[in-house]
């Protein structure tokens, strides 16, 4: 069997623009999931968060049209 570092071995150099591209962009996820969660999840936060949880069940005021389900 191969060392762990021959199984995990990248060839930089022919690496083209979509894998850089695609790299980049798994990276950059990764770090705002991280960021995310460590937000979430922190006891500190828990007040500012759950003052929150009420707003996806708030309807929108239009009070310039009078239509709020989008029939007349």
């Amino acid at each position: 069997m191969n060392s762990l570092s021959d199984y995990f071995h990248t060839d930089w150099q022919a690496m083209t623009v979509n894998d850089w591209v695609g790299t980049i962009l798994t990276v950059v996820v990764f770090v705002l999931m991280v960021v995310a969660y460590f937000l979430v999840f922190r006891p500190k936060n828990r007040d500012r968060l759950e003052s929150m949880k009420h707003i996806p069940f708030d309807d929108d005021d239009d009070e310039g049209t009078g239509a709020r389900d989008g029939r007349p």
